[in-house]
């Protein structure tokens, strides 16, 4: 069985910085893609960032060049370094990874829980 622990969430003030990170648990052959997304109270969920297995990465226009986005093949964690945060990127940020959990497995798509972001001041 996998599942998606995510970790790093919390209150911060307008410009301030927090990481996220996201780890796969369990049996795991191989990591594709390891995305986040976020959702803000009455909104629907956000595209925010993606690091692919070849290594290319992409934003949502909202976070580009404040956000990066990283990953530890060796620890099966995908993490997402937040800075310049806004009151406006305040939503509970999800992290989903797509991987094979054997050699014959098809690709799935894994969610995590969610962690709380803050940003008040």
């Amino acid at each position: 069985q996998v599942q998606v622990a995510e970790s790093g969430g919390g209150l911060v003030q307008p410009g301030g910085s927090l990481r996220l990170s996201c780890t796969a648990l369990g049996s795991i052959f191989t990591i594709d893609t390891m995305r986040w997304h976020r959702q803000a109270p009455g909104k629907e969920r956000e595209f925010v960032a993606r690091f692919n297995e070849d290594g290319t990465t992409y934003y949502g226009d909202s976070v580009k060049g404040r956000f990066t986005i990283s990953r530890d093949n060796a620890k099966n964690t995908a993490y997402l370094q937040m800075d310049s945060l806004k009151v406006d990127d305040t939503a509970v940020y999800y992290c989903d990874i797509e991987l094979r959990r054997y050699s014959t497995d098809v690709t799935q798509t894994y969610w995590g829980q969610g962690t709380q972001v803050t940003v008040s001041s």
